[in-house]
């Protein structure tokens, strides 16, 4: 979508990881039907190039480079989020580290400590530090990006494939957490093979014009915002999208 819309004016929303690939097109999406972005990434660079894109196409965003595995980092950001529009509508979980495809019994230690604190443990923060911002939104949203090795593992893919599964947990125990008690609502999507700089170091041999373009996962989860959805909800995404 590159035109305006004005589905989601009014609304503020956090993307993860919102400096390239996914997490960039998430954040892209959501400016385009009008809600205010806030895009984290650790680099300025990514951020700055994607809010001018948004400004151009008529959007609003504002940057917070920031490194998620430094906890007080996250409270910080919440603080300020909370002092200036006192609610979060939409809060997206995409930053994530792959690290080493390797044998379980060759994983690296240090390696795996930080792929866990960044694929978890900030997760949580995230989870812990707006949970009151979501819970003063008319209909506070979380999407978390996962994968498939998550629900069917695979050889090499333990580390990465553990943490997401331990989000999966996480997140989905929040939604029935929150089910009765708010109008928060939680979902998980796998999206699929997608062109990313992540899935290229996974897969070298892959064609990438094989696969559907990051623009088209934005899309969807704008989609998703926009419509709504059951809490707990479980969506995966194919290489190929008839839509994209």
């Amino acid at each position: 979508m590159n035109k305006m819309s004005e589905e989601l004016a009014g609304q503020v929303a956090l993307v993860t990881g919102a400096s390239r690939g996914i997490g960039e097109a998430i954040a892209f999406s959501l400016a385009a039907r009008g809600a205010h972005v806030v895009i984290t990434a650790r680099t300025a660079g990514g951020l700055e190039a994607l809010e001018d894109r948004i400004h151009n196409n008529g959007g609003s965003a504002t940057i917070a480079p920031l490194d998620l595995t430094d906890g007080d980092s996250i409270a910080r950001l919440a603080s300020a989020m909370a002092e200036r529009w006192q609610h979060l509508d939409m809060l997206v979980l995409n930053a994530a580290m792959l690290g080493t495809l390797t044998p379980v019994g060759a994983i690296d230690g240090k390696e795996f400590n930080r792929l866990l604190t960044l694929n978890l443990v900030a997760q949580q923060a995230l989870i812990a530090n707006f949970d009151p911002l979501l819970r003063r939104a008319a209909s506070g949203r979380l999407i978390a990006l996962s994968t498939g090795v998550a629900r069917e593992p695979r050889a090499y893919w333990g580390a990465y494939a553990a943490s997401k599964a331990a989000l999966e947990v996480l997140v989905t125990s929040y939604g029935a957490e929150m089910r009765n008690i708010s109008n928060v609502r939680t979902a998980i999507l796998d999206p699929g093979g997608t062109r990313t700089q992540m899935r290229a170091r996974a897969y070298p041999g892959e064609d990438p014009q094989r696969i559907k373009e990051p623009a088209a996962v934005g899309e969807f989860v704008a989609k998703l915002m926009t419509e709504g959805f059951d809490s707990t909800a479980y969506h995966a995404l194919p290489k190929v999208m008839a839509d994209a």
